[in-house]
């Protein structure tokens, strides 16, 4: 970036750059686990990386799956504070809202965003509830869209930041935190909470069993590299312990993740 003239033009220029990042088509897949390529090996990676926090925390609901980090390192407790935090929650009939309740009574707006709704819109509870759910798929130009991307959410709220993003999507976890990796969206989240299915490999992803975990770790790996750290880990002892329709290493079915983004300041 040069200077010309005058630090307002070098401001201009720089926002400028941070504006034109080169759109991406595809995560950057890690290194194989093992010469071997084998399932076991990805697996013991896999698990390995999602059981193992990697930073402590101030814990808000740590006792069930779904838990935000008030440590004041980072913004949110401080957003709290202030009452300037906003939260989204994407999910399809979700019955329990405890999160959303406890941090609407802390000062959050709450946005909670599900298709299955009769209303477009509703206030309840000072919670608002929209008929709309997050894809990572284009929409239909024929049809009123009620699937659209977070980042086309965003834009349409006039949201330019969210500082907490959860969501239970059942199995469209991997491909929606794909879309959100690919548009740069990461940038705009303060914490990510969600949850994973590992009974099967997700809507719309392919390829054989290793190469599966293969890319749900490098997905996992952009999220590292996006400066997000993983600071709770829920396993859902009620669910059949069933890894791509198998019994390996005693992993379960389900697991809910949080992360929060160390350098994310709103």
């Amino acid at each position: 970036v040069y200077c010309i003239k005058s630090v307002h033009r070098c401001s201009r220029l720089k926002k400028s750059k941070s504006l034109l990042k080169v759109p991406r088509w595809h995560i950057d897949l890690q290194p194989w686990a093992s010469e071997s390529r084998s399932l076991e090996e990805e697996a013991k990676r896999f698990l390995s990386y999602i059981t193992t926090p990697q930073v402590s925390h101030i814990p808000e609901g740590s006792t069930g799956p779904w838990a935000v980090c008030l440590d004041p390192k980072y913004s949110l407790s401080h957003r709290m504070q202030g009452k300037h935090c906003r939260v989204y929650s994407f999910g399809l009939g979700v019955e329990d809202r405890s999160l959303e309740r406890s941090l609407s009574r802390s000062g959050c707006e709450i946005h909670c965003f599900d298709p299955s709704l009769k209303q477009p819109h509703l206030l309840q509870a000072d919670m608002w509830l929209h008929r709309l759910s997050v894809d990572w798929r284009d929409p239909n130009p024929s049809f009123v869209a009620q699937h659209q991307h977070v980042k086309t959410i965003l834009n349409e709220f006039g949201h330019a930041q969210v500082d907490v993003l959860k969501a239970d999507m059942e199995s469209a976890e991997w491909k929606i935190l794909e879309n959100l990796v690919l548009e740069s969206v990461l940038d705009s989240v303060g914490q990510m909470l969600m949850e994973f299915h590992l009974h099967w490999a997700g809507f719309e992803v392919g390829g054989d069993d290793p190469s599966v975990v293969r890319y749900w770790y490098s997905l996992l790996k952009e999220l590292e590299r996006a400066n997000f750290r993983l600071f709770h880990v829920y396993i859902d002892p009620n669910k059949p312990q069933l890894f791509l329709h198998q019994n390996i290493l005693n992993a379960s079915s389900s697991y809910t993740l949080s992360w929060v983004n160390t350098q994310w300041k709103p």
